[in-house]
């Protein structure tokens, strides 16, 4: 090892790719190792430190890189995932998307389904990919250590199994990130201190670089080098802690086939949109001759709230590979640059209409089972609120008496700290660490997308719904104006679901489910509520364990915009949660 090593801290994933056993994938390993190194002055730029917007700072990164390594599987692989933590922050990796099917130890959100990894200890996550493909991803679970610990994780189709759509010539990851010139740790704890709304990012990323429309970042350009006449796969995250991105790339159309590792029914697009924790894949064809340009990709926020928020755009150039010629010898520098233009920062029209377009393939091979009966509903409000600020203190949140909260049924989630959800529910010591009285309608219902009522304040608690094992589920989620009305991306644990309808205003249950698709549901683990609109989902509740449903905008999830489905286990062996592995991290 060489001897800078010694100087480092680190954090250590060894991942072990263990592929099936069937006929396609026998004997077949993959190995690898990555290294979350705790930045210290020494070796600034080149290990620890890393320089965005003409400022050097330090982070927590996977391997030494920014974003971190890229993880590439099949469907139907185990994956053995050891962490070894020695950074001052405790840590924990969740495997977004990734449904855990009776492994939600493995899953990773801190104090829910497992103890944070704290410094010097080590943990194996161990879990099988079953019946997945497409592009999800991977990051931390705490706090706001995601702001520079996330990746790809790509999942490939089972052995000699093809895509519904044509082969790409290649597959190109783009992450979409927020960076923050001060420690995303330092921001959130002072917005939790004195109620008030979070500082913004100072810059978006592609792939963890800015681009030439922020101050001295034109060395820091994401830059895609593509050949004529080419179809590539763009497989686009959106891992921005708080921001809602348009993503276009001039003079090119693209064509959706994925959302959420799921495929869908391609559609022509010029403009992109994702919410924070979704992942689109989209076909890029280039043309079909040298353009004699190159071309701005560009992502900028749709917001529609009160609050401020990184407004900036990041920019990526799209560059076709072209031989030199005596003629074309170095012309590249000197090319035009084509700028697209993006909707409006408000745009809700647009995004409304974009989120229409997705539908499952809803075939033979990649049928849509939507749950057609329903046994359990459920109404949740997903908004924002106020908590009353603590006496002898001035607060900074909607008066200088409250502090900003956020809340699903005006509870607002108090996530446990000295043991995890999956601990106490598996242990039978659930009644010293939640309740299972989490309310499935309103307690106090109100014109939710009307005016809001003059009593903000929110309830606190940890409360839980209990599930029996394979119960389908409906959930009407329906944004509020309390505050402000803005889109919500809400992301459920351990399951996909089927998106069967969505709307303005507040839900009609008399008339809305009438209106309700069945037959073609686009399939999702996160999915933005409309902004002062609803969205209805359905799944069948066939994975046992502690599942965490939150907002993915870190700071609604910061504020307790989150709540927990516990599913019981089932009669048969292969319907129960096995015991936790004896590496399990202690609190």
């Amino acid at each position: 090892m060489a001897m800078w090593v010694l100087h480092y801290l680190l954090v250590t994933f060894l991942i072990t790719i263990t592929y099936g056993i069937d006929a396609a994938s026998a004997g077949i390993a993959r190995h690898y190792t990555f290294h979350s190194l705790s930045p210290i002055p020494l070796w600034q730029i080149q290990l620890k430190n890393i320089t965005r917007l003409c400022k050097t700072k330090t982070i927590v990164a996977v391997n030494g890189k920014f974003p971190g390594p890229k993880v590439t599987a099949r469907e139907g692989d185990n994956l053995q995932i050891k962490v070894v933590n020695h950074v001052s922050n405790n840590i924990s990796i969740h495997w977004h998307g990734i449904r855990q099917l009776r492994s939600g130890w493995a899953d990773g959100p801190s104090y829910v389904t497992q103890c944070p990894i704290q410094t010097g200890q080590s943990y194996v996550y161990n879990f099988t990919i079953i019946g997945q493909r497409g592009t999800l991803w991977w990051h931390a679970h705490i706090q706001w250590m995601r702001a520079t610990v996330y990746g790809p994780l790509i999942i490939l189709p089972k052995l000699h199994q093809p895509y519904p759509f044509p082969k790409p010539y290649k597959q190109v990851p783009i992450i979409f990130g927020e960076w923050f010139n001060a420690d995303p740790q330092a921001v959130v704890q002072q917005a939790l201190q004195t109620g008030a709304g979070p500082n913004a990012s100072d810059a978006h990323t592609f792939n963890g670089l800015p681009g030439p429309l922020y101050n001295c970042s034109t060395k820091e350009t994401y830059k895609l080098v593509v050949k004529p006449g080419k179809t590539y796969l763009l497989q686009l995250i959106n891992a921005a802690l708080d921001d809602e991105l348009f993503f276009i790339i001039a003079n090119h159309t693209l064509t959706v086939v994925e959302a959420d590792a799921s495929y869908v029914k391609p559609f022509q697009t010029n403009i992109v949109l994702l919410g924070p924790g979704q992942t689109t894949n989209v076909l890029l064809k280039t043309k079909p001759i040298y353009p004699n340009a190159t071309f701005y990709m560009l992502a900028r926020p749709y917001f529609t709230g009160q609050g401020t928020i990184d407004n900036t755009t990041v920019a990526g150039i799209l560059k076709y590979h072209h031989k030199p010629t005596s003629n074309h010898f170095n012309s590249s520098k000197n090319l035009p640059v084509i700028k697209p233009s993006l909707p409006p920062i408000n745009s809700t029209s647009y995004a409304a209409n974009f989120t229409k377009m997705f539908r499952s393939l809803a075939n033979s091979r990649f049928p849509a089972n939507v749950p057609k009966i329903v046994d359990k509903k459920f109404f949740f409000t997903v908004g924002l609120g106020t908590n009353p600020c603590p006496k002898n203190q001035t607060c900074q949140g909607p008066t200088n008496t409250t502090k900003f909260a956020a809340a699903i049924n005006n509870v607002s989630f108090i996530l446990p700290n000295t043991t995890s959800l999956l601990q106490s529910y598996f242990s039978g010591m659930s009644k010293k660490v939640f309740t299972t009285n989490f309310p499935s309608t309103p307690v106090f219902p109100f014109n939710y997308t009307g005016v809001p009522p003059n009593n903000t304040m929110v309830s606190r608690g940890t409360k839980v719904v209990v599930l029996k094992y394979n119960t389908t589920v409906e959930l009407v989620l329906q944004g509020t104006s309390i505050l402000g009305i803005e889109t919500h991306p809400i992301h459920l644990h351990g399951y996909n679901f089927y998106v069967v309808g969505q709307g303005f205003g507040n839900f009609d249950p008399t008339r809305d489910p009438k209106q309700y698709n069945l037959a073609d549901p686009v399939e999702r683990n996160t999915i933005n509520v409309p902004s002062g609109g609803w969205v209805a989902i359905r799944f069948l509740a066939d994975n046992p364990g502690v599942w965490f449903m939150h907002c993915h905008i870190e700071i609604h999830l910061s504020w307790g915009l989150t709540m927990a489905w516990v599913v019981l286990d089932g009669d048969l062996p292969n319907q129960k949660l096995p015991p936790p592995p004896s590496d399990f991290p202690k609190c």
